[in-house]
């Protein structure tokens, strides 16, 4: 069985994070199947992401890679075909390049919020979203999440951020900027004030009344923007 375990292993890629259900003879003996998978993290064939779960490991010229975050948290946002969640938080962070610092904490956006797990070196939150969650969704609703944790993005300036922010959100269609408006009404007050004002800054003429409406007149929002990174703050109580 030693041989049959491994020449299946030998065909999954590197950091490609499996457990013991992706073996035909688990059916017939779970056990014996966890007993040899265990034995090859013993002998450093494999490495142990957390319980149950293993992967080949990949090595550069810089050492050992982890598994790529999606690897990680697959089972997580995605079952039996049906999305569950989508990566967000420091991950979007980094992949809208606000960012060049790397988190150990991975967040997941989810319809229903639950308690951080640990797997490996990371933590794993997850996020309470209350859109609805599609692959067309996931792009804008990640842009809405570093409006929502604007004050949480590391290693830069919030007028840095904010202006890549401009940039990325004024890259969006005439069907996106709609469809990005209709979600963020489901966010935080602060996540619609940024967004009303990054609107109207990239278009004067943009209509932004049913955010604006959605917005209690005497909250201010202390993001520590300048009126030249974003001049139509002062409308939306930005500070």
């Amino acid at each position: 069985m030693t041989e049959v375990i491994k020449n299946i292993i030998d065909r999954f890629e590197l950091g490609y994070v499996f457990t013991v259900s992706d073996f035909p003879m688990t059916a017939e003996n779970p056990k014996n199947v966890s007993k040899k998978l265990n034995h090859f993290v013993a002998t450093g064939y494999l490495r142990k992401l957390s319980k149950g779960r293993f992967y080949k490991p990949q090595i550069s010229k810089f050492g050992e890679l982890p598994p790529d975050t999606y690897q990680i948290v697959k089972d997580l946002i995605q079952k039996d075909g049906k999305l569950m969640g989508y990566i967000t938080g420091y991950s979007a962070f980094n992949d809208f390049a606000l960012t060049t610092q790397v988190s150990a904490i991975l967040e997941i956006g989810m319809r229903k919020e639950k308690k951080a797990i640990v797997r490996g070196i990371y933590r794993i939150r997850f996020i309470r979203q209350d859109n609805t969650i599609t692959k067309e969704n996931i792009p804008l609703l990640r842009l809405l999440d570093c409006l929502r944790f604007f004050k949480n993005i590391p290693d830069t300036t919030p007028d840095n951020a904010c202006q890549r922010l401009i940039y990325l959100i004024g890259e969006l269609n005439e069907q996106e900027i709609s469809k990005i408006k209709k979600l963020a009404l489901k966010y935080t007050p602060q996540t619609i004030a940024l967004s009303g004002a990054i609107l109207e800054t990239i278009n004067p003429q943009e209509d932004t009344a049913v955010l604006f409406k959605k917005l209690n007149p005497i909250t201010v929002y202390k993001l520590g923007i300048s009126d030249k990174s974003l001049p139509t703050q002062k409308k939306w109580n930005i500070q």
